[in-house]
């Protein structure tokens, strides 16, 4: 930490002058006017009776007064803050005092002290990665070859003043940016000054000041994290995590941009932008997309013009060479469950049974006993049916050459005995 020493050099009364409203000897009560650019307050000192005070300022960048309200150190010492002026491209500062019923004005004009067009120019800063800070500025057009800037900030009007420590150089050797390590803790009502001094042993440097900012106005956020794209049939679901931020603020003051391309296609759609997002999704409709698709986002805070850096891309979607393919096989796909599906159900349910009826059959014991029935009937008329008649006994009778040699032989199976041959003549047949 270095105190800003090279500021209080302009702490500098320059072509004063005080004067009545009405000519006259009366000697004016404002006295000692003095400067502090740094910390842009005006201290003058009065003499004698005083009942009235006003101050002001005037700017090239702001013609019009600025008066705040005036502060007292002491019973004879008093001052006013401008801290929202620019003076590197000067200032003329006014005190009036009304003193016995006499009115008093007291001017000062303020110049930047130095070689005009000596100065750095163009100064921008921003913090990333939560405690990194970077800067950069221009060099002048008029700036000697030796010319060294230094870079100064702090982050409350009476705050302690920081050099920075890591200076960046062009090709020249001559400092054009800055890099700060460690910013310590953030808070909502940080509020950056920054000056720009020089030096060279040829001329004076002009100082370059800017307007306080507040600290989240400079903060580039890191891309948003997780990209991630899921499909659920009717949509594809894109989802990502805020990124980590430096000051406490809600995620609804962030504003995203989505950048949805079609793979291989000449034409380009707008970003899609989202703002302040409950929550951290978006749906894109599956009819929107036919090909292979890519995404990407940054984010912003609403109310500032910083973007993060892209992140890094994802794609999702089929490309359309295999999109015929593709939906081939989800047809298919989808037609072999619903067959599986009715499959389960038939034979959860037996939704079969119910749909397709058995038809009746005549059980076997009683087909059985209606076969046994025709065969009876049939053996009563004296026709056996064919397939219940006994197979017939083939005999071969060979004559013998003289009846002396006896009865002929009967060459074949021996004849069943007769069961009826025993059975006395005149009774009746037994019943078959």
């Amino acid at each position: 930490m270095v105190v800003l020493l090279d500021c209080v050099s302009l702490l500098v009364l320059l072509n004063s002058s005080c004067s009545a409203a009405l000519a006259g000897d009366t000697e004016s009560p404002i006295v000692n006017v003095t400067l502090d650019p740094r910390k842009k307050i005006l201290s003058w000192n009065t003499r004698g009776i005083v009942t009235r005070q006003t101050c002001a300022i005037v700017t090239p960048l702001d013609p019009d007064d600025v008066s705040p309200n005036l502060q007292v150190r002491n019973n004879d010492s008093y001052f006013c803050t401008f801290r929202n002026a620019v003076l590197h491209q000067g200032a003329t500062l006014t005190v009036n005092a009304t003193s016995e019923g006499q009115e008093f004005s007291c001017q000062l004009t303020f110049k930047n002290p130095g070689k005009e067009g000596s100065g750095a120019q163009n100064l921008s800063c921003v913090i990333y990665n939560i405690r990194f800070m970077n800067c950069s500025w221009m060099r002048g057009p008029a700036a000697p070859a030796d010319v060294r800037y230094q870079l100064y900030t702090w982050a409350s009007l009476h705050g302690s003043v920081s050099e920075c420590g890591h200076y960046i150089q062009d090709s020249a050797g001559t400092r054009v940016g800055c890099h700060f390590d460690e910013l310590g803790e953030g808070h909502t009502t940080d509020d950056y000054f920054f000056l720009v001094n020089g030096t060279s042993s040829d001329t004076d440097i002009q100082f370059l000041d800017c307007p306080p900012v507040n600290g989240p106005r400079l903060e580039k956020y890191n891309p948003p994290a997780n990209l991630t794209v899921k499909h659920n049939v009717s949509h594809y679901v894109i989802r990502w995590d805020a990124p980590a931020i430096r000051y406490s603020l809600s995620n609804s003051v962030l504003r995203y941009a989505l950048d949805i391309q079609k793979t291989g296609s000449f034409s380009k759609r707008e970003p899609v932008f989202l703002s302040r997002q409950h929550k951290n999704e978006y749906r894109l409709p599956s009819s929107d997309v036919r090909g292979e698709h890519t995404v990407r986002m940054r984010v912003q805070h609403v109310q500032f013009q910083i973007w993060s850096e892209w992140s890094s891309t994802h794609r999702f979607g089929v490309p359309e060479k295999n999109f015929l393919v593709v939906s081939i096989g989800l047809a298919v796909g989808a037609a072999v469950l619903f067959g599986m599906a009715v499959m389960f159900l038939c034979k959860r349910f037996s939704l079969k049974k119910k749909l397709f009826p058995p038809i009746p059959r005549v059980k076997q014991e009683l087909a059985g006993s209606f076969l046994a029935s025709l065969e009876e009937t049939a053996s009563c008329g004296g026709h056996p049916p064919p397939a219940s008649q006994d197979p017939e006994d083939i005999f071969t009778v060979e004559e013998t050459q003289s009846l002396a040699s006896g009865p002929a032989k009967m060459v074949g199976p021996a004849p069943d005995p007769d069961p009826y041959e025993n059975i006395p003549s005149g009774r009746p047949l037994p019943s078959q």
